[in-house]
């Protein structure tokens, strides 16, 4: 890999880091609630493990292929549903749901998810 593409690469990453971000706080402001802090600080993280490492098929939830992300930090959930929104698992309007009364999106990721193993 060329200097340029790592560059690349790493410029992507930023923009998703960037754009988990943005979702985390539209999902928190529109709930009203949440801590949007605790997703600011782990998004290059998540960014970088979901772009380059972490091998999940979203369309396949209990392959038994895919990786298991452990992420204990549950005020992070809108991060979380960030990323799911980022990958195509959930929709703009679905992630705006956050910690409505009868979504699936709640302030703790929960089994309802099907991405989610507890």
């Amino acid at each position: 890999m060329t200097l340029t593409e790592q560059a690349l690469n790493v410029e992507q990453m930023h923009e998703l880091a960037q754009q988990l971000r943005v979702d985390s706080i539209r999902s928190s402001t529109a709930a009203g609630s949440g801590h949007p802090t605790s997703s600011m600080s782990a998004a290059d993280l998540l960014a970088v493990l979901v772009s380059k490492y972490l091998q999940y098929d979203f369309s396949e939830p209990s392959n038994p292929a895919n990786d298991h992300l452990i992420f204990s930090k549950g005020h992070a959930s809108p991060l979380l549903y960030a990323i799911y929104r980022a990958v195509g698992a959930v929709s703009d309007a679905e992630m705006l749901t956050f910690r409505k009364f009868g979504s699936r999106l709640q302030g703790h990721p929960t089994p309802i998810i099907p991405w989610v193993d507890v």
